[in-house]
């Protein structure tokens, strides 16, 4: 008997759950004088509203309240990152061309020089002699080969045609003795290849030089090359004259701007990187040649759609979001191509000004109705058989529920 009654119990309980999470069916309303599923008129008020009811007693769908907003088109700033190392624009090491003891030097350090001045004099007593000798020689064969011409020409028989091939032959020969003599004796000066400034150097007067010693280097800087490594991801953004701005902690503050001049034709496969180059004027001399720059480059793309980044909602089709179709929830595919700050710049067919739901979205289904959050409060409308008291009047008394009006 007991197990009787705590099944009838647990039976009561049960229904009346039912009851209230889900309302009273529509075949029972009749008998219990509550709204059924048909949407008849309730006896309690109260529990309609617990089931998920208005109160007035009319069954339907409450608005899902989101937070709207403007859909707007602005364009992204993609800034790339670099350090790199300037060089001069030109720059040569002066080598030795001859060997031999060193009799004048001009390399003031840090000195500017121009293409052809002289840097470093060796012993020529040698080469002086041999470009003599060379000389005589071709003078020789010279007045030689001049004799037989005239010789030749006034019908003298002694001059072949054959000596007279073989004097010429040997004035051709003196003349290369000549400049191989001439080229000798001017290895024995060396010049400046380009104009610069010169680096440091520790050749002496007395020193022995061998050839191809390293006297001094010259640098152009008149402007400045940067090499640095950028990402795989910036080959898009590459192009030649594409501005760039350097900065470098000699000069803190200082912003130099420089434009892109050449970039390697491949991607290094151990850093996955390009190697560029970027140029930057320095006609003032305040940057030198081996100084480190932070670089960037900002490529700014074509407006594109922005939203908060709230706005993105994700299922298996990928990347979504709500939009406001005359207070119903549509969804509309969209495509993230960036993302900085809370925002992202998406690729979707939508209008600028639409719409857009930026939060409460995840509460949401295709077609449900939404109502927003930050909509203008609407002013409280004005009673218009209540007459407004002038400056000074007391306003007029209304009746209590005992007292009827005149």
């Amino acid at each position: 008997m007991r197990t009787f009654v705590t099944l009838i119990i647990a039976a009561l309980i049960l229904t009346g759950s039912y009851f209230i999470a889900f309302g009273v069916p529509a075949s029972l309303g009749p008998v219990s004088g509550v709204e059924g599923e048909s949407g008849e008129q309730t006896s309690n008020p109260e529990r309609g509203a617990r089931a998920g009811r208005p109160a007035g007693g009319q069954r339907g769908a409450s608005a899902t309240t989101v937070v709207l907003t403007p859909l707007e088109r602005q364009p992204y700033e993609d800034v790339l990152r670099a350090i790199g190392t300037a060089k001069a624009v030109r720059s040569a090491d002066v080598v030795a061309d001859a060997s031999g003891e060193v009799t004048e030097i001009n390399l003031p350090a840090n000195g500017d020089v121009s293409a052809g001045d002289v840097l470093v004099q060796l012993d020529a007593r040698t080469e002086v002699f041999n470009l003599e000798i060379a000389q005589t020689e071709f003078e020789q064969a010279r007045d030689v080969t001049q004799r037989y011409e005239r010789l030749q020409a006034t019908g003298n028989s002694t001059v072949t045609e054959v000596t007279l091939s073989e004097a010429r032959a040997a004035q051709r020969l003196a003349e290369a003795k000549v400049g191989l003599a001439q080229t000798a004796l001017d290895d024995r000066t060396i010049r400046a290849p380009i104009s610069g400034k010169l680096g440091l150097s520790d050749v002496e007067i007395g020193d022995i030089l061998s050839v191809g010693s390293t006297i001094v280097t010259i640098d152009d800087s008149e402007a400045l090359l940067v090499e640095f490594e950028l990402p795989e991801r910036s080959i898009g953004l590459l192009a030649k004259d594409q501005t760039v701005l350097a900065s470098t902690p000699t000069f803190t503050g200082h912003v130099f701007e420089g434009e892109i001049v050449s970039f390697d034709s491949r991607i290094d496969s151990v850093t996955r990187s390009v190697t560029v180059k970027a140029r930057i004027e320095n006609p003032d001399g305040l940057l030198w040649p081996g100084m480190t720059f932070a670089v960037r480059i900002i490529h700014e793309s074509d407006p594109l759609a922005v939203l908060p980044s709230t706005a993105i909602s994700w299922s298996r089709n990928g990347s979504s979001v709500w939009i406001d179709d005359g207070g119903v929830a549509k969804q509309v595919p969209a495509t993230i191509l960036f993302r900085r700050n809370g925002r992202v710049w998406i690729d979707a067919d939508i209008a600028t000004g639409t719409l857009v739901v930026s939060e409460g979205a995840q509460k949401l289904r295709a077609g449900s109705r939404i109502k927003p959050a930050n909509a203008p409060a609407q002013e409280p409308a004005t009673t218009p058989n209540r007459a407004t008291p002038e400056v000074g009047q007391a306003e007029p008394k209304q009746p209590t529920a005992t007292e009827a009006p005149t």
